[in-house]
């Protein structure tokens, strides 16, 4: 069964930078376009970024679009989402998940998530 492990969460000062990890294991990574979400308490899970299995298509929502990267390492079955001039509203859970079909980035699709990991930004 897949599988999938974040890491890079932790706490940080307005305008610093952290870069989160997501490990896949026990399916085709290949295959899966792989997407990060975040909750921020007493908040809906807001989409921020996903990457195509195929062609290096990219996506990313406009409160994070030019501060976040996201990439992704299929023979390390890895991806990653660099954050840089992080703000306050940043805070919450991140979660990645995997999705081998269905509407681009869309949270219903994703076959498999991690746990998450929290990331908190405040001075």
């Amino acid at each position: 069964q897949g599988q999938l492990v974040e890491s890079g969460g932790g706490s940080v000062q307005p305008g610093g930078s952290l870069k989160l990890s997501c490990a896949a294991s026990g399916f085709a990574f290949d295959y899966f376009q792989i997407g990060w979400f975040r909750q921020a308490p007493g908040k809906e899970r807001e989409g921020v970024s996903c990457i195509a299995s195929v062609g290096g298509r990219t996506k990313y929502s406009d409160s994070v679009k030019g501060r976040f990267t996201i990439s992704r390492d299929d023979a390390k079955k890895m991806v990653y989402l660099p954050m840089n001039s992080l703000k306050p509203e940043d805070t919450g859970v991140s979660y990645c998940a995997a999705a081998s079909s269905g509407s681009w980035c869309a949270p219903y699709a994703m076959a498999f998530w991690g746990k998450g990991t929290l990331v908190t930004v405040s001075s």
